[in-house]
């Protein structure tokens, strides 16, 4: 991990001490830590609900369900999610969730088997983080070349200027200003848009 980053937050689902206690002895502790332990599914939908966490592991099976639509919930998130499950169950249980994004451990699991499927999820929730950021600037990008367009239209049609001279009186408005060309047609487009 990065010197200054915050741990690892992780919720435990089907959570008692001995896998509570099997995490923690693996995990490192500046890295990793068990920020929540829910016994029930309810009590962990609720809790990313509420709070959301980086990591999910669920222990399965929990007391009111398997645990196989607790991963499928919990995938929509941004957490990654790791489903361990029984031997015999294996198969099925990856076959439902794993174009999902859910990795599956079968149990019984070895603690570098363990070990190395957390830093497997926690390299695919950091690559999604990532492009989700990447994702957002070209959102935004988008956002700013539409509404500055927008004003474009706006200048040719109501003020009978060429593209090129509403570009640049965009350009220009912006940085006198000292604003962003987004800002400026935004000011434009409250001008000028009747409707």
């Amino acid at each position: 991990m990065a010197a200054g980053k915050n741990p690892y937050r992780i919720l435990v689902a089907g959570a008692n001490d001995k896998i509570c206690g099997f995490i923690t002895e693996i995990l490192p502790k500046g890295d990793y830590e068990i920020s929540f332990r829910a016994e029930t599914a309810g009590l962990a939908r609720r809790r990313m609900l509420e709070t959301p966490e980086d990591l999910v592991i669920i222990n399965a099976p929990l007391r009111e369900e398997f645990g196989t639509q607790l991963a499928l919930d919990l995938a929509d998130t941004n957490a990654g999610v790791l489903l361990v499950v029984p031997g015999e169950v294996f198969e099925q249980v990856c076959a439902k969730v794993e174009d999902e994004g859910v990795l599956t451990l079968a149990k019984p699991v070895s603690r570098q088997g363990f070990y190395g499927a957390v830093k497997l999820l926690t390299a695919m929730r950091e690559k999604l983080m990532r492009l989700e950021r990447q994702n957002h600037a070209l959102q935004e990008k988008m956002m700013d070349i539409r509404t500055v367009n927008r004003a474009k239209w706006l200048l040719i049609e109501r003020m009978k200027m060429t593209e090129q001279e509403a570009h640049y009186f965009i350009e220009k408005q912006a940085m006198d200003l000292r604003v962003s060309r987004r800002e400026m047609a935004e000011n434009i487009i409250r001008a000028y848009d009747m409707g």
